[in-house]
């Protein structure tokens, strides 16, 4: 099981990974704070918002569909116990 912390930040490696860029130039790309993702990649302490994820949704030109529709989310850790 995975959080959906460690989903998205999951996530967010492999789509850098796929369109050849690292995390610096996604965060320029899309306009969030390097320390956003540093703490979003690095230290997993920041859950991101859906407001951030949607500002690499349009960096990478796709939707929020698009970046929620991968098997990682599928078996996601319930958080509320």
């Amino acid at each position: 099981m995975i959080t959906a912390r460690n989903a998205v930040r999951q996530r967010i490696l492999d789509l850098c990974r796929l369109n050849n860029i690292t995390v610096n130039k996604l965060s320029t790309i899309c306009g969030v704070t390097q320390s956003t993702f540093n703490n979003i990649i690095n230290t997993g302490s920041n859950n991101p918002t859906i407001s951030t994820i949607a500002k690499v949704c349009d960096g990478l030109e796709i939707t929020i569909r698009e970046f929620f529709d991968d098997e990682i989310f599928e078996n996601i850790e319930q958080e509320i116990r």
